[in-house]
């Protein structure tokens, strides 16, 4: 029992990693689409930056997925599986 507490612990830990990633993310693609990423940052440090945060993001997605990105998963490659039977 004691087991199970402390993994789900983890997991809600992991999702919380996740979330904080995502939002940096979208900071950062807000501050590119403003233009207010000049005001912070060269254009050197904003790409480093960018691609950090990109790397960091994408991490996080793979260890800590959600339920519904499994289903989004699964659904795709049923579909694909679907249009190579048809093909």
């Amino acid at each position: 029992m004691s087991a199970w507490k402390s993994t789900r612990a983890l997991e809600k830990a992991a999702q919380k990693w996740r979330t904080l990633a995502e939002r940096r993310h979208a900071h950062f693609i807000d501050l590119y689409q403003s233009g207010r990423w000049k005001w912070y940052y060269s254009e050197q440090r904003f790409l480093d930056c960018m691609r950090e945060t990109i790397r960091m993001t994408e991490r996080w997605v793979a260890i800590a997925p959600r339920p519904a990105d499994q289903v989004f998963d699964e659904q795709t490659r049923t579909a694909a599986d679907n249009s190579r039977a048809a093909a």
